[in-house]
């Protein structure tokens, strides 16, 4: 085994480890914001939580913070775009993205596999990410299609 030598080292090891793709929504004074996430898991049976790592950097994090609840959209294999459109900074991300609102009001992404609805919990220091547990309130099922899936630095599919 190698030691940990430089940041795109430890990026390239990780990379072969495969993620599904979210999408965390929340409304911010009536105005929808999100950012595409693939650092999210599930944390908690009893209670239901879940966690997921936005980056310091990240611009939509803090106004999701300030909202308290979120809705986290599982995204299905034909999404790509959306997932695209969502990591963009500085844009309006929600253009030509079509959503409803969820249990809690925030934004359930048309075509999404599945929504989580959350209250944020805590936050940790997590380095240059944040770690944030936020307990499940609503969940609801949307789809059969395959996943989204992001596997050494490109989108995939099963099967």
């Amino acid at each position: 085994m190698q030691q940990v030598d430089a940041p795109a080292h430890f990026k390239a090891v990780l990379s072969r480890f495969c993620t599904g793709v979210t999408v965390i929504t929340a409304l911010d004074d009536g105005v929808p914001v999100g950012f595409s996430c693939q650092s999210f898991a599930s944390l908690s049976l009893d209670p239901p939580a879940v966690c997921f790592f936005p980056a310091r950097t990240s611009t939509s994090w803090p106004r999701i913070r300030r909202a308290g609840r979120l809705c986290v959209n599982i995204l299905a294999h034909d999404q790509r775009e959306v997932c695209r459109a969502l990591a963009r900074s500085g844009a309006d991300k929600f253009a030509g993205i079509d959503w409803t609102p969820s249990e809690n009001g925030s934004p359930r992404l048309d075509g999404a596999l599945a929504a989580i609805d959350c209250e944020v919990e805590r936050e940790i220091d997590g380095g240059d990410h944040t770690i944030v547990v936020a307990r499940v309130t609503a969940l609801a099922e949307h789809s059969e299609e395959p996943p989204l899936l992001f596997y050494r630095a490109a989108f995939e599919r099963l099967g």
